[in-house]
């Protein structure tokens, strides 16, 4: 129960973290506009992106553990 309990706050640590998404190349063209909001925008999109195979993968797994659970009450 410990070891549930510690990798789920380690989650939540590592999730509330900001994150920057930007490649190199990317980074370098954007850096040139002086307001930041391009820059912004642009990483705010890759984040969006980036959340959809991590949904999948956690619905997978959540219908692994469902059937696993149901599995043994029967």
């Amino acid at each position: 129960m410990r070891f549930k309990i510690f990798v789920i706050f380690g989650f939540l640590l590592l999730a509330s973290l900001p994150a920057e998404s930007q490649c190199a190349m990317c980074r370098a063209v954007i850096e040139s506009d002086e307001s930041g909001q391009t820059a912004r925008g642009i990483n705010n999109g890759i984040m969006y992106l980036m959340i959809f195979p991590y949904l999948l993968i956690a619905g997978v797994g959540y219908a692994i553990y469902r059937s696993r659970k149901n599995s043994k009450k029967e």
